[in-house]
């Protein structure tokens, strides 16, 4: 007796050119790739060397995102030469293979986690691949989207396809209502502290359930881009009238007759009745807390209300000594009230939490407060797009008025690889994805958190309870 598919399954069966061998391993063909210019460079040298061609050009798009400077008044001038290097060659290598790019004076130009969905370029069932871990934002479109290294990139470029191991299936079904000042930000945190940051590993993650339905498709992005740091390496929704709402009209997505046959092919992307998973869990989001990381990992991470905790309040050796060396790097004591952990930056930015929706509801919480006086608070929109937008809509006044920083568009202080960089010891409230030792800069100290989480700190000038704010309200 055969059972349903997954909607996993159904991506992947589709795309499949042959099967390689008995152990789950497919020759699948990508329907898109997304470019950067910094784990690109190998990759198109490859071809050089090789004398090959890119197979399929108009398939991949190409976004300048990681070392280009954010300063207010954007100019194309990089005053570090390594990333000078890499955006010039970036460039040579789009313009001789015929690849699209959008550089950094476009006014296309962003991170390529936000880009690339603003323009339409990604579509329910396809299937994604790009140098960045982060592709998994593409579930949320009902695409299914995983990152790949820099030789996987250049097989890409040459073939179209890529060697692939099939996944495990985990749904994931997300029950109730978020209450107010939460966010889709915290229904992942919370996801991740509950099954650790390896609790995915071999997994592609289905999010299912009211939970999801009730969320934007921006706030879906969320989800889908963070669902990397439990280890999985594919997250998806199944795409519904929101997704194909934020799809109409946007500048590479089909319209008319065409939008009509890809919307009867669409609505068939969900999985089984009678799928089968190979693991099934229950979130609640109703009763979730405010989230933010106190540690060196994703999924160290607790309730706003909660106390930082002990290594004593773990089961295992390991996972005491990660909680010791966490607690070192981070310069915070066990039983610390979170709300007490003072702040020296505030960011507002990156592929996870930097869209129209997140510069809203931070502007919305703002409103005519004031950074406090010790805090340094940055916004750095995930699009030139958004930028633009949030400029016409009134936000960034909001937010120049409060005293943040108001920012062109890049990756920027997420991973400290342009001018946005911290100092050691800095402490820095972030909507950003990763807290790793060193991400926003040597010694630097990060706490992840909503978009409007990183507002109330930057106000306060500590990590700070969302609820209380909005009650001041």
């Amino acid at each position: 007796m055969t059972t349903g598919k997954t909607l996993y399954d159904k991506h992947i069966d589709s795309h499949t050119v042959c099967q390689l061998d008995d152990d789950g391993h497919v020759l699948l063909y990508i329907d898109r790739q997304v470019l950067n210019e910094y784990t690109s460079p190998q990759a198109f040298s490859g071809l050089r060397e090789k004398q090959r061609k890119v197979w399929r050009p108009s398939t991949s798009l190409a976004v300048v995102d990681h070392v280009n400077p954010t300063a207010p008044n954007r100019i194309a001038l990089i005053n570090d030469p390594g990333g000078a290097r890499q955006v010039s060659y970036f460039g040579e290598n789009c313009h001789d293979f015929g690849i699209e790019l959008f550089d950094v004076l476009d006014k296309r130009q962003g991170i390529e986690h936000v880009v690339a969905p603003e323009q339409g370029f990604i579509l329910p069932g396809m299937v994604i691949a790009a140098g960045d871990s982060h592709t998994t934002t593409y579930g949320a479109l009902g695409a299914f989207g995983f990152g790949i290294g820099t030789s996987e990139i250049e097989h890409l470029l040459a073939t179209q396809t890529l060697v692939y191991k099939r996944l495990n299936t985990m749904r994931v079904t997300v029950e109730g209502t978020l209450a107010r000042g939460m966010s889709s930000k915290d229904i992942i945190m919370a996801l991740i502290r509950r099954i650790g940051a390896s609790g995915a590993t071999g997994y592609a993650i289905e999010f299912a359930g009211p939970g999801i339905g009730a969320l934007s498709v921006e706030a879906r992005m969320t989800i889908c881009n963070m669902a990397v740091e439990a280890g999985a390496r594919g997250a998806f929704m199944a795409p519904d009238d929101k997704v194909y709402d934020y799809l109409k009209g946007r500048e590479r997505a089909p319209s008319g007759e065409l939008r009509e046959q890809a919307l009867a092919r669409w609505q068939d992307l969900k999985s089984d009745e009678d799928a089968v998973f190979d693991m099934d869990l229950v979130l609640d989001s109703s009763d979730l807390a405010p989230m933010v990381t106190w540690g060196t990992s994703p999924d160290q991470a607790a309730s706003i209300s909660d106390t930082v905790p002990g290594p004593e309040s773990y089961d295992t050796p390991s996972q005491r000594r990660d909680v010791e060396r966490a607690l070192y790097y981070m310069g915070l004591t066990p039983g610390t009230p979170l709300t007490d952990i003072r702040i020296s930056h505030a960011f507002i930015g990156s592929c996870t939490n930097a869209r129209i929706e997140d510069l809203r509801a931070a502007a919305d919480m703002v409103g005519d407060r004031k950074v406090a006086e010790h805090v340094r608070a940055i916004i750095v929109p995930g699009s030139t797009a958004v930028r633009d937008q949030a400029e016409a809509e009134g936000l960034a006044d909001i937010f120049i008025r409060a005293g943040f920083e108001w920012r062109q568009s890049g990756c920027s202080m997420c991973l400290a690889m342009n001018d946005d960089v911290l100092e050691p010891g800095d402490r820095c409230a972030s909507s950003t994805n990763r807290n790793f030792e060193g991400r926003q800069g040597a010694g630097a100290r990060t706490h992840l958190m909503s978009p409007v989480m990183v507002a109330a700190a930057a106000i306060k000038g500590h990590l700070t309870d969302i609820r209380e704010m909005t009650e001041e309200a």
